[in-house]
């Protein structure tokens, strides 16, 4: 198994954009077959360093995770969308 985990800072993060975001990553929840399960969640504390949005995916291998970033719904709407309203973003990918 392995962990895809990405934390997203919006340009411009206000609740409304926030839980948009959330939905629009949630979407991919039986659309994406190589995502084997899908978390999201919006930082409450909104400190200095906080990114807005976590979303962490768990696939069965890196050969999955190649599938899921190349899949055309996570593409064509949620990378989309997502590289639209992110001012930046980190990733970290490892084996469970």
């Amino acid at each position: 198994m392995v962990k895809h985990i990405v934390c997203f800072k919006l340009a411009n993060p206000t609740q409304t954009n926030c839980e948009e975001a959330k939905h629009i990553l949630l979407s991919m929840v039986g659309k994406v077959p190589s995502a084997k399960t899908i978390d999201v969640h919006i930082d409450q504390l909104h400190s200095a360093r906080s990114f807005d949005i976590i979303l962490e995916v768990t696939v069965d291998s890196f050969d999955a995770l190649n599938e899921y970033q190349q899949d055309p719904y996570h593409c064509n709407v949620v990378k989309k969308h997502m590289h639209a309203v992110a001012e930046k973003s980190i990733a970290l990918d490892f084996e469970l």
